[in-house]
C-alpha cells in the first residue's frame, strides 16, 4: 500500500512538475520587457517634464516684465543712412491718435476679431487649436512658415520683444501672451492693438488714424461695414492692399474679410454681399499731403521692415539702417523737381532705381513726381509691361543658359507665328533675314526673340525668369505665354524687380533681391541682419555674354540706345515700349504712333539704374514725341553719368567658361571660322562656352573666289579681239592685223578712206591679216572690226606724202627771225624744259617730226563742208598747203614719216 501510495504520490507530483516544466517560456519573458518599457517610459517622462520644465523656465528667465508704459507710450525709431552715421529721420508717435476702447464701433471690432483671431476672446492668449494646424506646416516648410498668433500675442511682439523667429522668442511670447491675458481684461488689450497696429507708408500706425488718413473720418462710428473690412485686411501687407495703389488687390482682400464676418455670424451675407458691390476707391480722400526729404525711401524702408519683421516702426524705439546712398538720392530727388531734366508735362511721371550690382543694395529711389505722402511709388508699386526690356531675361538669358547659345547664334528673320498661329511682328514691319542673337538684340527685333523664346520653351523660360526675382505665372495671377518674350505681360514688372533682374547678369550671375535695408538694431539690444544672401540666378557664361550682346543695344552699328553711351564707361542695357490696345486707342483718342510705356535699363560693372516713363492713368496722356520717347534713355545718362563720378569705371570680365573667336558673319543656320579667302568686313568676333566654338572653316568667299578666277581664267582664254594697221614704206602699203576672241569668233573687218575708198576686208572670217597696197598719199585710212562674241576694235593710218613732191622753201626771213611752228608760235630757249611735269599734249591721228613739232593735217579742216583735197591739188585753205596760201607760198608738203609708225587702238 505504502509503496502504491508512495508512486501514487509521485505520480502526481511529476505531473505537477510537468506541467511547470511545459507552460509558455515567451509569455514569461514578454511579461518582464513590458514591465520594463512601462517603467522606462514612466522614468523617461518625468525627466523629459523635468528637463522640458528647466528648459522653459530657462527660456523665459530673461524675458521683459510686462509694463503699462511700453504697452500703450511710442517709442521713436531712428533711420540711419548708409553711412551708418546721418539720420534721415526719426519716426515717432506724433501721427497715431489713441481711442479708447468704447469709442471703437463694434464692427470694427468684429472686422478685426475675425481676420485676425476669431477664437479671442476664448483662448487665454494662447490658441492650441490654430497652433497645431500652424506644427503641421512648420514641420513641412521649416520652423516659422507659418504662425498662430493670437491678438495677444501680437501685441506682446509689438511692445516688447524682437521679431527673431526662434523658438526662444516664441516661448517668451507665449509666456508673455499669458502673463498679459491675467493682467487685462479682453477689452484692453484689443484696446492696446487697434491702436498700435501699422496701416501704411506714411506713418499711418492705429485705427483712428488709418480711418482719417483713408476716409477722412475722425468719428469710427461713421465708418461702413465696407471699410471697416477694407481697414480690417490692411496690416496684413499694407502695401499689397493699399486701396490706393493697388485696388484690385485690396477688392480682393476686403471680400475675404466680409466672408470671414459673415462666416462667423458678425453679419449676414446678404450685408456682406451688398458691401462687395461698392467700389473699393470710392470713398477715398484724396490725397493731398506732400512728401517731405527721403520719404520716398523711407516709406519703402519702413514697409521692408514690418514685412521682414512685423515690428512696429513707429513705436519700437529701433535703430534702422539703411542702403541709401545721400548724393545719390539728392541727385535722383533733383531730376524728379525738374531741375536736372525738363519733362513734358506735369502729369508725365517716371519711376527709377539705382543699385549697387555686387551687394544688391538700394541706393537711390526716384518714386514719381509731385508724389503725395503715402501715394503711389512708381519705382515700386506699379506693374507695367516692360516691352523689349524682358528680352534678355526671358528670350536670349534663357537660350544662352540652357541651349549654350553663342552671341553669333544665327536666326532667320522672317514672318512668324506664335504656336496658336497668330501673327507677330517686328516693330519696322520688315524682315532682316540670317542675324545673329547680338544684332537681333541690338536691334530689338520681335521674331528672332520669340524664336529664341520657342526654342528654350515656357517652363525653362518661367524657371530663369524667376530665378532673377519676377513673379511670373501661378504666382502673379496669370498664365505664362509666348507674348511674354516680348513683355506682353497682363500686369508687368517694377523699375524694382527689373533692376534687380539686371543687376545679377552685371555681376557674374549672382542674383540678390534687392533691399534697402541691411540691419534693425532693437531697444533691448538685439540685432537683426536684414541683408538677404546672394544666389547664383544663371551660369558666368551666360551673365557675360547676354551683357555683351546687351552692350551692342549701346553701340554702332545698329543700336537702339546709343544715346546713353558715357566717355569713359562700359554699359550694356535694353530699350522697351509697350503700346496701348485698340479699344485703348478708341477710348482715349490715341494716336497711331502714341504709346503706353518707354523704358530703359542698364548697367556698368557697378550699378544698375532701370527707369519706366508714361503715365499713371490712360486718361492723362500718351507718349508721342520724339523727346517724350527718349526721356528714359535721357534720365538713365544723367544718373548713371552722376552715380559713376569719382567710381573706377572697370569693365566687364570675361570669365575662363567663356572663349572669343573670329568668325564668318552670320549668312546662313551655320556658324563658322572665316577661310583665307573671308574678306576684312565680313569677319566678326563673337563669344562661345568654351567647347562649342566652331570648328569648320566657311567655304563661303572660297566658292567666290574660285568663281571669280574660274571667270577670270574664262575671260583671259576668251581673248578682247585686236586690231593693228601701218604704213611700211619700202613695202609702199597698209598692213591691217586682227586676232582675239575663241575658236567660234567670226571676224569682219571694214576700211574706209578720206578719199573715199572703202571696202570690206573680212566678213565673218577667222583671224588674219591683209595688205592695202599702194594707198594714197596724205590719205587717212580707218579699219573697224567687229565680232560676234569678243567685242570691237578700230585703228587708223595716215600715208604721208612722198619726199619728191616737197617743194623748196623759198620764203625770205629777216636777219635774227628764227623758224615758228605755224601753231605754237615762237618757244624761247628757257622754256624748253618742264622741270618733270607732265604737260598736255593735243590728239593726233598722224605721225609727229620730233624735230619740227607737229603739223597741221593737210586738207582737213573742222566742220568743213568740202571734201579734203587731194595732193597736188589747188585748193585754197588757211594752211596754204597744195596751193597758194596768205604769204603767197606754193605746194609746202609734209615729209615723210618714219617708218611703221602706226595709231593706239580705240
Amino acid at each position: 500500500m505504502s509503496d502504491n501510495y508512495r508512486s501514487r504520490e509521485e505520480r502526481r507530483r511529476a505531473m505537477n512538475d510537468n506541467k511547470q516544466t511545459n507552460k509558455p517560456q515567451g509569455n514569461k519573458k514578454k511579461g518582464g520587457i513590458f514591465r520594463k518599457i512601462v517603467a522606462a517610459v514612466f522614468i523617461l517622462g518625468i525627466i523629459g517634464l523635468i528637463a522640458g520644465v528647466g528648459t522653459f523656465f530657462a527660456l523665459i528667465s530673461d524675458a521683459p516684465k510686462v509694463d503699462d508704459s511700453v504697452l500703450k507710450d511710442s517709442f521713436s525709431s531712428k533711420i540711419y543712412a548708409n553711412d551708418g552715421k546721418t539720420v534721415l529721420k526719426e519716426v515717432g508717435g506724433e501721427k497715431r491718435t489713441y481711442v479708447q476702447y468704447d469709442e471703437i464701433p463694434q464692427t470694427v471690432k468684429n472686422a478685426f476679431i475675425a481676420t485676425e483671431d476669431v477664437r479671442f476672446y476664448k483662448h487665454h492668449g494662447i490658441d492650441f487649436y490654430r497652433i497645431g494646424g500652424a506644427v503641421v506646416a512648420n514641420f513641412k516648410e521649416g520652423f516659422g512658415s507659418e504662425g498662430a498668433s493670437t491678438i495677444t500675442q501680437q501685441v506682446v511682439k509689438n511692445s516688447f520683444l524682437s521679431p527673431e523667429k526662434t523658438v526662444k522668442r516664441k516661448v517668451q511670447e507665449m509666456w508673455l501672451s499669458y502673463q498679459l491675458e491675467r493682467k487685462y481684461s479682453k477689452q484692453q488689450i484689443l484696446e492696446m492693438y487697434l491702436n498700435k497696429i501699422y496701416f501704411s507708408t506714411g506713418e499711418v500706425y492705429g485705427i483712428a488714424k488709418a480711418a482719417e488718413t483713408f476716409y477722412g473720418v475722425t468719428d469710427l462710428n461713421d465708418l461702413t461695414i465696407d471699410q471697416a473690412a477694407m481697414l480690417a485686411g490692411l496690416p496684413k501687407a499694407p502695401s499689397t492692399y493699399n486701396p490706393y495703389k493697388n485696388p484690385e488687390n485690396a477688392t480682393k482682400r476686403r471680400n475675404t474679410v466680409l466672408n470671414l464676418m459673415a462666416k462667423n455670424g458678425f453679419i449676414t451675407q446678404a450685408e456682406a454681399d451688398k458691401a462687395k458691390q461698392v467700389d473699393v476707391q470710392a470713398n477715398l480722400v484724396e490725397q493731398n499731403e506732400k512728401t517731405s526729404k527721403y520719404d520716398v525711401f523711407i516709406d519703402q524702408v519702413i514697409e521692408e521692415v514690418q514685412e521682414k519683421t512685423d515690428a512696429n516702426v513707429s513705436s519700437s524705439g529701433l535703430e534702422i539702417y539703411t542702403t541709401l546712398d545721400v548724393d545719390a538720392q539728392d541727385y535722383v530727388d533733383q531730376l524728379m523737381n525738374n531741375e536736372i531734366v525738363t519733362f513734358p508735362n506735369d502729369k508725365f511721371q517716371a519711376g527709377l532705381v539705382v543699385l549697387n550690382n555686387e551687394t544688391g543694395a538700394v541706393e537711390a529711389i526716384g518714386g514719381g513726381r509731385n508724389r503725395v505722402a503715402g501715394g503711389l511709388n512708381f519705382a515700386t508699386d506699379i506693374e507695367r509691361q516692360p516691352g523689349s526690356t524682358i528680352k534678355p531675361v526671358l528670350d536670349y538669358g534663357p537660350a544662352v543658359e540652357y541651349l549654350k547659345w553663342s552671341t553669333a547664334e544665327p536666326i532667320k528673320d522672317e514672318p512668324h507665328q506664335y504656336s496658336n498661329g497668330t501673327q507677330i511682328r517686328n516693330y519696322s514691319r520688315n524682315y532682316k533675314g540670317w542675324v545673329s542673337a547680338r544684332e537681333a538684340l541690338g536691334r530689338s527685333l520681335n521674331i528672332p526673340a520669340l524664336k529664341a523664346f520657342q526654342a528654350v520653351g515656357a517652363d525653362k523660360a518661367q524657371e530663369f525668369g524667376e530665378g532673377l526675382g519676377l513673379e511670373l505665372g501661378e504666382s502673379s495671377g496669370e498664365k505664362f505665354a509666348e507674348a511674354f518674350s516680348i513683355g506682353g505681360f497682363t500686369k508687368g514688372v517694377t523699375p524694382m524687380e527689373l533692376a534687380g533682374a539686371y543687376s545679377a547678369f552685371a555681376n557674374e550671375g549672382m542674383f540678390t533681391k534687392p533691399y534697402t535695408v541691411t540691419k534693425v538694431k532693437f531697444s533691448d539690444g538685439t540685432e537683426l541682419d536684414l541683408s538677404p544672401k546672394p544666389k547664383r540666378a544663371m551660369q558666368d557664361y551666360t551673365a557675360f555674354m547676354v551683357t555683351d550682346m546687351m552692350k551692342s543695344v549701346v553701340e554702332a552699328p545698329y543700336g537702339t540706345a546709343r544715346a546713353v553711351r558715357v566717355p569713359g564707361l562700359d554699359i550694356a542695357g535694353k530699350t522697351g515700349t509697350s503700346n496701348f490696345s485698340a479699344k485703348e486707342k478708341a477710348s482715349f483718342n490715341i494716336p497711331e504712333g502714341g504709346v503706353k510705356d518707354v523704358w530703359f535699363s542698364g548697367f556698368t560693372p557697378k550699378y544698375t539704374v532701370s527707369v519706366w516713363t508714361g503715365y499713371e492713368k490712360n486718361s492723362d496722356g500718351y507718349i508721342y514725341s520724339e523727346n517724350e520717347k527718349a526721356m528714359a534713355k535721357n534720365i538713365f545718362k544723367q544718373v548713371i553719368t552722376h552715380v559713376s563720378q569719382g567710381e573706377e569705371k572697370g569693365s566687364f570680365k570675361q570669365p575662363d567658361s567663356v572663349v572669343k573667336r573670329a568668325v564668318e558673319k552670320v549668312s546662313s543656320k551655320d556658324v563658322k571660322k572665316p577661310s583665307g579667302a573671308t574678306p576684312k568686313d565680313s569677319i566678326t568676333y563673337e563669344y562661345f562656352v568654351r567647347g562649342t566654338e566652331p570648328t569648320k572653316v566657311s567655304q563661303v568667299f572660297v566658292e567666290k573666289e574660285k568663281e571669280k578666277e574660274e571667270k577670270e581664267e574664262k575671260e583671259e582664254k576668251e581673248e578682247k579681239a585686236k586690231l593693228t594697221a601701218s604704213f611700211s614704206e619700202g613695202s609702199n602699203a597698209i598692213n591691217v592685223n586682227w586676232s582675239g576672241g575663241d575658236d567660234e569668233t567670226e571676224f569682219t573687218v571694214n576700211m574706209t578712206s578720206s578719199d573715199g575708198v572703202s571696202q570690206t576686208l573680212a566678213d565673218k572670217g577667222s583671224a588674219g591679216s591683209t595688205s592695202i597696197p599702194s594707198p594714197t598719199p596724205g590719205a587717212t585710212y580707218s579699219f573697224i572690226l567687229s565680232t560676234n562674241n569678243a567685242g570691237s576694235a578700230s585703228a587708223s593710218v595716215k600715208v604721208p606724202q612722198t619726199a619728191e613732191e616737197e617743194p623748196e622753201d623759198d620764203s625770205e626771213s629777216e636777219p635774227g627771225d628764227e623758224e615758228q611752228n605755224p601753231d605754237e608760235g615762237t618757244r624761247p630757249e628757257d622754256e624748253n624744259e618742264n622741270d618733270g611735269e607732265e604737260t598736255d599734249q593735243p590728239d593726233s591721228e598722224g605721225p609727229q617730226n620730233p624735230d619740227q613739232g607737229q603739223q597741221p593735217d593737210q586738207g582737213e579742216t573742222e566742220n568743213s563742208s568740202e571734201p579734203p583735197s587731194q595732193p597736188g591739188n589747188n585748193g585754197n585753205n588757211g594752211n596754204g598747203n597744195n596751193g597758194t596760201n596768205g604769204n603767197g607760198q606754193g605746194n609746202n608738203q609734209q615729209p615723210p614719216a618714219t617708218p611703221d609708225q602706226q595709231t593706239e587702238n580705240e
